[in-house]
């Protein structure tokens, strides 16, 4: 049995396989299971993988025909509730998807330093929904100058570990946000349809002085259809953001500058791309 679902995965180049003289199959490592395995650090893609299997989101998937037709939310008609209250009354389920965010942050933000160079000039940084804080904590290990603050719901922050120089708080992102320099969004504004999201980035607009900026992290979804890997990947979450509801959605660069020039940005500066994440700047 275990040799069947083996083949299958090297069929997909998920590992390698190779004979030894007496003609048995050698499986391995290939390119694709080396982010499924726990890395120096200790992190993978694996917790990942887990969260988009978990049953509370396989069990939506056949509402979606009643979503598109009838109207409604796939995840909301199977759990009577939004993905964050599910998360806030389920602590296993909560556990998952703090762990999945814990490992791919990791992955993503120390790739992210090689490139990005925005945090050096600040002094105050603020994650919005910045889960275990995990972000920051990367981001002060390169910038130890930096006060960070991490924001979450209570939920979330009940359990977030500390960090040398992270200070953690607990609020609603829609009613008011800590002030700093600079404001992080990474992987928030995809799960809001556009008033939301315009309502949080008028609270970051307050929230920084004249000179501060937002940082946007999203991946960006190309005007017109593409067969390229990132583009293929970002279509698939795209269309899985659609069992979470409440508008979550992935956006052009387009549709990106008009959310921030309708919250009363003056600029946006697109910096670079990493691991599929745009990272975008909004100024005043």
């Amino acid at each position: 049995m275990l040799d069947r679902i083996l083949r299958l995965l090297a069929s997909y180049r998920v590992l390698d396989c190779s004979l030894n003289p007496g003609q048995e199959r050698l499986y391995g490592i290939s390119r694709v299971s080396k982010y499924l395995v726990s890395n120096e650090e200790g992190v993978s893609l694996a917790s990942f993988l887990d969260l988009f299997l978990q049953s509370v989101f396989l069990e939506s998937w056949p509402k979606m025909k009643d979503a598109i037709m009838k109207g409604g939310i796939p995840f909301n008609m199977v759990h009577g509730m939004r993905m964050f209250e599910y998360a806030a009354a389920n602590s296993k389920f909560n556990e998952v998807y703090n762990n999945a965010l814990f490992n791919s942050t990791t992955i993503v933000m120390k790739k992210t330093l090689e490139s990005y160079k925005g945090f050096e000039q600040f002094k105050q940084l603020v994650d919005v929904g910045g889960g275990f804080g995990i972000t920051l904590s990367v981001i002060t290990s390169k910038y130890p100058h930096l006060k960070a603050i991490n924001f979450d719901l209570p939920h979330v922050i009940n359990d977030a570990p500390s960090y040398p120089g992270v200070e953690h708080l607990s609020g609603d992102m829609f009613q008011s946000i800590p002030k700093g320099d600079a404001i992080i969004l990474k992987s928030i504004l995809h799960c809001w349809d556009d008033n939301n999201c315009l309502r949080l980035l008028k609270n970051c607009y307050k929230a920084i002085p004249e000179d501060g900026k937002v940082i946007v992290m999203n991946g960006v979804l190309p005007l017109e259809p593409e067969t390229s890997d990132s583009a293929r990947d970002i279509s698939l979450l795209h269309v899985y953001l659609m069992i979470r509801g409440d508008g979550a959605t992935e956006r052009t660069k387009e549709e990106y500058v008009a959310l921030a020039t309708g919250s009363g940005f003056k600029g946006i500066n697109f910096v670079c791309c990493v691991c599929n994440f745009y990272i975008m700047e909004f100024f005043k």
